[in-house]
């Protein structure tokens, strides 16, 4: 699957809408996307995706989610500790337990910090990591401080020298957000102090109350508009790349803060299955590829997302959050 944008018409100047209907043979951000030169494309290791199977759907078909693990500095204590539950098959038979509108899917041992429980929690296997919170956040090295400053000054360059195009800016939530290694990220600082940052899609930790950080055996994604003022008060882990229909479709939860009730019981969808694709037969390994958010190709596809002048859009924004911006993920297929 590919994270991409609808397409586009045009990078050119701030023109008249008559003008910008004219502007038919720039190309659109999935065209940029499609253009880009293979060496531009990074390869996710194996290492870091998760392939979670559901319950089938209804007629039979398999229904199948694949997550990407957040790779270093970010997060690493609560990814080796998912690691450790897959590993241990500990997330097999769990159910989706929670389904808030336009807020987070939630999944786990349904006798654990479920309002709804009934039952004794799942035992968690041996060797998990009790993660601090300072670790929401990570002191970048001088080469990631080096790659978000390259990214503030790409952005900063328009195509033409008579645009004014921003694809960065501060927001209520941080200082300035930027890309690191393909993941979105956010600071307060110029300096080193730089955390991930909740977009749709986005994997995290459920967590109890302060200092309780959370195992991984609670895990949730988001399905609606980016809760930011999670950010740095809770682990992201990773994202979903493939199979997110099957997640933002299921039945909301009519309990507290969208747990399914007793009555609603039939409504969890079973998680057979989640393994770590390295781990899996050679024949069965997925594999996929990321859009280099170092490159030039970036770069262009960025600022195409910020800055709409196909014939729909009368005003480019001129600017674009950092989670309208989806860092464009394939699948490799041989």
């Amino acid at each position: 699957m590919r994270i991409l944008a609808l397409p586009l018409a045009a990078l050119l100047g701030l023109a008249l809408p008559a003008q910008a209907h004219e502007e038919t043979d720039a190309p659109s951000p999935t065209q940029i996307v499609d253009e880009a030169p293979r060496e531009e494309w990074v390869t996710i290791p194996p290492e870091n995706l998760l392939v979670m199977t559901l319950a089938p759907a209804t007629d039979g078909a398999e229904l199948r989610v694949v997550i990407q693990l957040m790779p270093e500095p970010f997060s690493q204590g609560w990814v080796a500790n998912i690691r450790t539950l897959a590993r241990a098959e500990w997330y097999d038979g769990i159910t989706v337990n929670r389904v808030q509108d336009n807020y987070v899917v939630q999944w786990g041992d349904p006798n654990y910090d479920n309002p709804e429980a009934d039952g004794a929690a799942k035992p968690l296997p041996k060797g998990l990591e009790e993660v601090s919170e300072s670790e929401y956040t990570t002191t970048l090295d001088a080469a990631e401080i080096e790659a978000v400053r390259r990214y503030f000054s790409n952005a900063a360059k328009p195509e033409k020298p008579e645009e004014s195009v921003t694809v960065w800016r501060a927001d209520p939530y941080a200082r300035a957000h930027a890309f690191l290694a393909g993941w979105p990220v956010a600071t307060l600082d110029a300096a080193p102090r730089a955390w991930p940052v909740h977009c749709y899609g986005m994997v995290g930790v459920g967590r109890g109350y302060s200092p309780d950080t959370g195992s991984g055996a609670e895990l949730y994604t988001v399905i609606g508009h980016a809760p930011r003022h999670l950010d740095r008060n809770i682990a992201l882990v990773g994202r979903i790349v493939e199979g997110m229909e099957h997640l933002s479709s299921l039945p909301r939860g009519s309990g507290a803060l969208g747990f399914y009730t007793a009555e609603e019981a039939d409504k969890r969808t079973p998680i057979l299955t989640v393994r770590v694709v390295s781990d899996l037969p050679e024949s069965e390994r997925l594999a996929f590829e990321y859009l280099s958010t170092d490159s030039d190709t970036f770069a262009r596809y960025a600022a195409a997302r910020a800055n709409r002048r196909d014939p729909f859009f009368i005003e480019p924004a001129g600017g674009a959050d950092i989670c309208n911006i989806p860092v464009p993920v394939r699948r490799v297929v041989d």
